[in-house]
C-alpha cells in the first residue's frame, strides 16, 4: 500500500500523509492503480484498478451496492497513528454523496471519533458516517493495523433502503438528494457534437455556493479521452455520464448539478440542494463548420 495523499478541489494530489496511513486504490479516476486520493470531477470516469482484479469476493460485494460508485480504497491505519481532526464537506446527504465503510481488520484500540463520539466498527458490517462533520481516526494499538474498505458512492433510493428503519423518515422526506442508479445505456448527446454553449462561470466550480450564477463563459461538449463525453470550460475538462435517460451529471459528482439538451435548442442546467431544484436555460448549439 502507498502512503495516503490529499486531494484539492483543483485536481492536484498533495504530499503523502505524515502518519502511518496507507491506501490501495480499488477504484480510482481512470482506474489509475497509483492514485490514492478520493478524486472528484475530472476528465476521466472512475473505474476499477488492477488491484480489484485480485479481490474477486470484494468485487462481488461492490457490485451488489445499488448505487454508482466513485473511489473505493483499502485504507490501513498503522499502530500508533492518529489523524488530525478534519471535515470532508462534499460527503453530505443534501449533495447526494455518501462515504461507506466495511471494516476488515480492527482492534478495540482503533476508533473513529465522529462529532466527539468514539466508534469501533467491526468486521462483517457496513457503515455510513456523516464525514462532513468533524472526525478523526486513532489507533493506539501496539501491533494491529486497522484496515477498512472505504467506498464513496452516490445515494440512491435503493441504497437508502439499506439504512435502518429509523433513518427512513429522514431519507424519504428530509433535505436529502436521491440520485438515479447508473443507466445501462451508452451516453449519447442527442443535440450533436461538438456542441458549444455559454455557461455560468460557477457551474463547474464545485465550491461555488450559487452554481447557476456568474458571468457566461464559453464551454464545449465533445468526445474526450477514451471517447467519453466531456465538457470543457475555463481550461478544465470534465467527463459527463448519464444521470437518467436525458440528464447528464459530472462523473465523480452527484446529480447536484446536471445538464440536458432541450427540444427548443440550448441547454437546461439544473442544480439540486436536497429536494430543492433550480434551473437555468442557456443558449447552445452544435458547432457548424
Amino acid at each position: 500500500m502507498e502512503p495516503a495523499a490529499t486531494h484539492t478541489s483543483g485536481g492536484q494530489v498533495g504530499r503523502p500523509a505524515v502518519i502511518d496511513w496507507r491506501v490501495l486504490p480499488l477504484r480510482s479516476l481512470g482506474g489509475d492503480p497509483e492514485r490514492t486520493d478520493p478524486g472528484g470531477p475530472g476528465p476521466r470516469p472512475f473505474a476499477p484498478t488492477r488491484w480489484l482484479d485480485q479481490l474477486p469476493y470484494l468485487a462481488e460485494i461492490l457490485d451488489a451496492i445499488p448505487a454508482p460508485l466513485n473511489a473505493v480504497r483499502l485504507m490501513a491505519l498503522g499502530p500508533g497513528a492518529v489523524s488530525t481532526p478534519h471535515c470532508d464537506p462534499k460527503y453530505r446527504l443534501d449533495r447526494g454523496l455518501v462515504r461507506l465503510h466495511i471494516p476488515l481488520v480492527t482492534t478495540n484500540d482503533a476508533v473513529l471519533v465522529l462529532d466527539g463520539v468514539e466508534h469501533c466498527w467491526q468486521p462483517g458490517t457496513l457503515w455510513y458516517g456523516d464525514f462532513s462533520r468533524e472526525h478523526l481516526v486513532r489507533n493506539t494499538s501496539d501491533t494491529v493495523t486497522r484496515v477498512h474498505v472505504v467506498i464513496d458512492a452516490l445515494l440512491t433510493a435503493e441504497l437508502a433502503a439499506w439504512f435502518p428503519d429509523f433513518w427512513h423518515d429522514l431519507l424519504n422526506h428530509g433535505e436529502v438528494l436521491l440520485n438515479h442508479t447508473t443507466p445501462a445505456t451508452v451516453p449519447t448527446w442527442s443535440a450533436g457534437l461538438p456542441y458549444e454553449a455559454l455557461l455560468p462561470s460557477g457551474f463547474a466550480d464545485f465550491d461555488a455556493p450559487t452554481p447557476l450564477d456568474g458571468s457566461l463563459i464559453p464551454a464545449r461538449i465533445d468526445h474526450g479521452a477514451d471517447d467519453v463525453l466531456a465538457l470543457t470550460i475555463a481550461g478544465r475538462t470534465f467527463a459527463l455520464v448519464l444521470a437518467d435517460s436525458a440528464e447528464f451529471r459530472f462523473s465523480g459528482w452527484s446529480e447536484q448539478r446536471t445538464v440536458q439538451p432541450d427540444d427548443n435548442g440550448g441547454l437546461t442546467l439544473r442544480v439540486r440542494h436536497g429536494r430543492a431544484l433550480a434551473d437555468r436555460h442557456v443558449t447552445g448549439a452544435p458547432r457548424t463548420t
